[in-house]
């Protein structure tokens, strides 16, 4: 009877520890598959282990098990970029864009990452619109991945040409030009090796912006607002690369754009508005200048309390807001500075160069920048953060995190320690570098 009984309960908990495993599969199966997915939601898997002493037991033969399906299932996409349904291509982009904004993958994708280029050149040569704009940003994600090194400028070797080519097509999709125009910066910042080869590509950006500019004659031009658009992704491209020019380049620019930069503070679009005004920010910053502006803060000033009852409230509090910042940076040389936090660890937005790079790499990995600010190895490079954090068992308990996502978090963060030492250990990789 003993033996019956115990046989019972043993029936039993297995029973439930497979429906639970079944759950976590399913929760994991949705999540690969979300576009809007992030490391906050990836929390949640963690829940069916946690709850009793066997799904304790078997949770690190769980996370292995969704490793390996969540591997597979790259695989996949991988795969089905070539697919001849232009659904099929796009659904595949997405899923890997979703992985890479979301997780840190560089051992599976540095071994893959020209195969993955070669589909994102054919989807930016072959598709069309959705597909396209989709490639395009799946280009930034990987070189985020990859890291500033011989590996990325591999991939962006590849890939500007392209990225050119349909910037300069006046016949091309609109929509996809605004893409490549925001997806050639970031990529640019990361993996271009040569500062004249930065120049080359902020001047194709000046020919699509400068067009915006009021003309001699005074007037303005007449455009649709997704042109517009364009401009606006082009002069924020524009801006990102300024951060990283040398002193000679800005002295040139500084010469060149100031005085013309104002007349789009007038534009009729409060976006190109704003990124104007946070553009002259940035070169004021860069350049320190020290003469008196007395006309551009005159402007400043009358977009920083605009009440023009013909443009929407919603416009009017997000001009005013950024447009205070921006004239107590021309005036003061001041910022207002914020602070993000993530983890145990946090970061301050303390200068113009910051945010505008904070905002680049925000918009294309999204509500995973604060997995990423832990634990991608090159954004905590670009923020001067260190390498990631190994932090003890009591400290993670008292960060209220998953289970699931600290094993991710330590997970990444071996890696990169172990990267950095093998870096001194292995003759190989100095070889290959070379």
């Amino acid at each position: 009877m003993w033996l019956h009984n115990r046989l019972t309960q043993t029936s039993h908990t297995v029973i439930a520890f497979q429906c639970r495993r079944t759950e976590f599969y399913s929760v994991l199966t949705e999540l690969s598959f979300d576009e809007d997915a992030s490391i906050e939601t990836l929390s949640h898997c963690s829940s069916f282990s946690d709850t009793t002493s066997v799904a304790d037991e078997g949770g690190e033969a769980n996370e292995d098990a969704a490793e390996e399906d969540f591997q597979y299932k790259l695989k996949g996409f991988i795969d089905s970029t070539v697919d001849k349904s232009a659904k099929t291509r796009q659904g595949a982009l997405d899923g890997l864009k979703t992985a890479m904004a979301t997780r840190i993958l560089y051992e599976f994708i540095s071994e893959r990452r020209m195969t993955i280029t070669d589909s994102i050149e054919r989807c930016l040569k072959k598709g069309k619109g959705e597909e396209q704009r989709a490639a395009a940003s799946l280009a930034c994600l990987l070189c985020i991945q990859l890291g500033s090194g011989i590996e990325s400028e591999e991939v962006f070797k590849t890939l500007k040409p392209v990225f050119k080519n349909i910037l300069a097509d006046g016949s091309a999709n609109i929509q996809v030009r605004q893409a490549v125009a925001t997806s050639l910066g970031l990529c640019t910042l990361v993996a271009e090796d040569d500062i004249m080869d930065v120049h080359a590509t902020m001047e194709c950006f000046e020919g699509l912006f400068t067009r915006s500019y009021v003309k001699e004659d005074g007037t303005r031009p007449a455009m649709g607002p997704q042109t517009t658009q364009l401009h606006t992704n082009a002069l924020l491209s524009w801006a990102l690369l300024l951060t990283i020019c040398t002193a000679s380049q800005l002295k040139d620019i500084l010469h060149k754009h100031l005085p013309k930069l104002p007349m789009l503070l007038e534009s009729e679009d409060v976006n190109m508005r704003i990124a104007a005004g946070e553009t002259i920010a940035l070169l004021f910053e860069l350049a320190r200048v020290m003469d008196s502006w007395d006309d551009l803060c005159d402007k400043l000033s009358a977009l920083a309390t605009d009440c023009n009852k013909h443009r929407a409230k919603t416009d009017k509090r997000k001009q005013r807001s950024v447009f205070r910042d921006v004239l107590k940076a021309v005036e003061e040389g001041d910022f207002q500075s914020e602070s993000i936090r993530f983890g145990t660890e946090r970061m301050t937005i303390d200068t113009w160069v910051r945010k505008r790079t904070y905002d680049a790499f925000r918009e294309f990995v999204g509500s995973g920048m604060n997995y990423h600010l832990q634990a991608n190895e090159f954004i905590r490079d670009v923020f001067e953060l260190g390498p990631p954090m190994l932090v003890d068992s009591a400290t993670l308990k008292a960060m209220k995190i998953s289970r699931f996502e600290r094993h991710l978090y330590n997970s990444a963060a071996f890696k990169a320690r172990t990267k950095a030492r093998n870096k001194f250990r292995d003759k190989r990789v100095d070889v290959g570098e070379f």
